[in-house]
Formats: structure tokens, sequence, C-alpha cells
């Protein structure tokens, strides 16, 4: 017998998430290489691949309340920075795969500062602060209120950061 709805629900949001993300990828690859029409229709199939994974959460009931989704959050970039990339770093040094080594030592560093940001979040939750947040386009450091000359991750001049609306 196959996998429970439940289960099929939770590959398909994986599936369709993960399709999204390459789409994406695969579009500004496109556009370096002057395929503008070529990113167009990736980017226009990433935008329904997200509608697709944003029905299968729902269904899933996997969005509740804001107070909630932060909390998860909190757990998932927790997780992340505590177990997950430390064990991919071991495994990736043993390798002596320095290109994965460098990843996940960015994304390693930037999930502790999401994971101060959600908590921070959390404590003025309701406060109406408004902020401004930008990152990092290659290590994906995320900051608030103003734009570090250059990013303390990966030394990316802080000109390219990337503000988020």
């Amino acid at each position: 017998m196959g996998k429970n709805t439940a289960e099929n629900l939770m590959e398909a949001f994986a599936g369709e998430s993960q399709a999204n993300r390459r789409y994406l990828a695969f579009a500004k690859k496109a556009e370096e290489e002057g395929y503008h029409q070529v990113a167009k229709l990736f980017r226009a199939a990433g935008e329904a691949e997200t509608v697709h994974a944003h029905n299968h959460l729902r269904v899933m009931k996997g969005v509740r309340s804001t107070q909630e989704n932060i909390q998860e959050a909190i757990g998932g970039e927790t997780h992340e920075f505590k177990t997950m990339y430390p064990e991919m770093l071991d495994a990736a040094k043993a390798e002596k795969n320095n290109e994965a080594v460098q990843t996940f030592n960015f994304a390693n560093s930037v999930e502790k500062i999401h994971a101060a940001l959600y908590t921070k979040a959390l404590e003025t939750l309701g406060k109406n602060d408004e902020l401004d947040y930008y990152v990092c386009p290659v290590c994906g450091n995320t900051v608030e209120k103003t734009v570090p000359d250059k990013c303390p991750i990966c030394g990316e001049p802080g000109k390219n950061f990337i503000k988020i609306y």
C-alpha cells in the first residue's frame, strides 16, 4: 500500500517548494545567458509551483497564527544551526569538499541570525516597529535597519545587499 494523504501532502509540498527554488535559479542563469523569454517562463512556472506549495501547506494546516509561525521558525532555524549544518559541515570536511564547506558555513552562520531576528520579532510582536531588512546576495546574511560596509560573513560589499520589501 502507498503513502497516506498526510505523507503525500508533505512530499508534494517539499517537491513543489524545491521546484520553485530550482526554477528561480534556472531563470537567473537564463538571464545571465541572454535568454530572457526562457527566464520569464522559468519565473512563471516557479510562481505556479509556489501556488501549489501554498495550497498543499494550507491543506496540511501548516500555517497558524503569526505567533505560532514565528515560534516554529525559531525552532527550525535553531535545529539547522545547532544540529543539521554542523553534521553536514563535518561530512563535507571529511570528504574535503571545500565548496560544500563554504556553502554550509554561510548557511549555518545566517541561520543563527535568523533565529535571533525571529526571537526579536516574537518579543516585539504587535508593537508595529517598522524596520527594513537587507539580504547579502552571496551568503544570505540578513540584517535590519542599515547595510554594513562589508558583509561580516562573506565580505561582499554592502552596496550589493538586496532590500526586502
